[in-house]
């Protein structure tokens, strides 16, 4: 993980240096990841490509000032998360969700290992947005505490609590439901 944010440091160094195909290298190595990052957020492939596209040009502007060149991926993760998260607060996420949700509550699944991700899935769903964010981060996307705390812009100490009260809560749901 150390070799690829040193890597992305280079080329963001190359770039804020004048070589603009080092743009199109880190584009190349983060593009699949962000859209899939901003996915998670908006559940529309089409909307999560377009949110993508629009904050690299927010990062093509930004990237000569980005003063810590190795924390590039956590800064472009930020941006994506902050672009997903205004378009599900303004669109017809809501509505999209509830759909998504009585299909996927119509869908039976025949094996136990399979019921027990479904279990697992519908608890994190009724935890609050910001300890299923955190818990994504953390588990899925494999982000430190402290890079957490800077793409979400809250303290390390936040990120813990939300991390511990999830945990706690998903405990607890998933006694009841099995």
């Amino acid at each position: 993980m150390r070799i690829k944010k040193v890597f992305d440091g280079l080329l963001v160094l190359e770039y804020q240096a004048g070589n603009k195909d080092a743009l199109g290298q880190l584009v190349q190595r983060h593009h699949k990841k962000l859209c899939a990052h901003s996915y998670w957020y908006t559940k529309d492939i089409d909307a999560s490509k377009d949110i993508v596209q629009d904050c690299w040009g927010i990062i093509m502007n930004k990237l000569g000032g980005l003063r810590e060149p190795n924390s590039f991926s956590s800064w472009a993760t930020r941006i994506v998360t902050r672009k997903s998260l205004d378009y599900v607060s303004h669109k017809t996420y809501r509505q999209k969700k509830s759909q998504a949700a009585t299909v996927e509550e119509t869908h039976e699944t025949t094996g136990s290992k399979e019921d027990a991700h479904r279990h697992v899935r519908e608890a994190i769903a009724v935890l609050p947005e910001n300890q299923r964010i955190v818990l994504r981060l953390f588990y899925t996307e494999a982000y430190s505490l402290k890079e957490i705390s800077t793409i979400l812009d809250i303290s390390v100490g936040t990120v813990k609590s939300r991390l511990f009260h999830a945990r706690e809560k998903l405990k607890n749901i998933l006694k009841t439901k099995l």
